[in-house]
């Protein structure tokens, strides 16, 4: 049987729905994705992308660093946005966060419609030993 281990951090918006903000097993952490909403109240931080995707990046830092890893250590990402016009804005913002380190794997792909009526969701996988 394989040993699975729950991430929650109040330095990230707690789940809004039956799962959790991460699940380390087998040396990874596999967190769930992560919208721009402040921990502390719920609520979206803005309604631009790029102030969205900064706060959903804090966001799944503070899970990573719940989990003893980081952005470092990623290998797997995923990119959802309700726009795909706001690529580059994302892509700019998100490559900030891989300056200096190897980036990893990613998708990016467009969706009709995100939780709380976000404009951007990220999710990771990254490594934890």
């Amino acid at each position: 049987m394989t040993e699975i281990q729950v991430v929650e951090t109040d330095q990230a918006p707690k789940a809004i729905g039956p799962y959790s903000q991460g699940i380390v097993a087998k040396g990874m952490v596999h967190c769930s994705g992560q919208v721009g909403m402040d921990p502390a109240t719920g609520e979206l931080v803005s309604d631009d992308v790029e102030g969205q995707t900064e706060q959903c990046l804090r966001n799944l830092r503070a899970v990573l660093q719940a989990a003893g890893t980081g952005f470092g250590r990623a290998v797997r990402c995923t990119v959802y946005l309700t726009d795909l016009g706001d690529f580059a804005k994302v892509n700019l913002i998100y490559g900030k966060v891989f300056e200096g380190l190897t980036p990893p794997s990613r998708a990016c792909v467009e969706v009709s419609a995100l939780p709380k009526g976000a404009r951007v969701e990220i999710d990771c996988i990254a490594l934890t030993d």
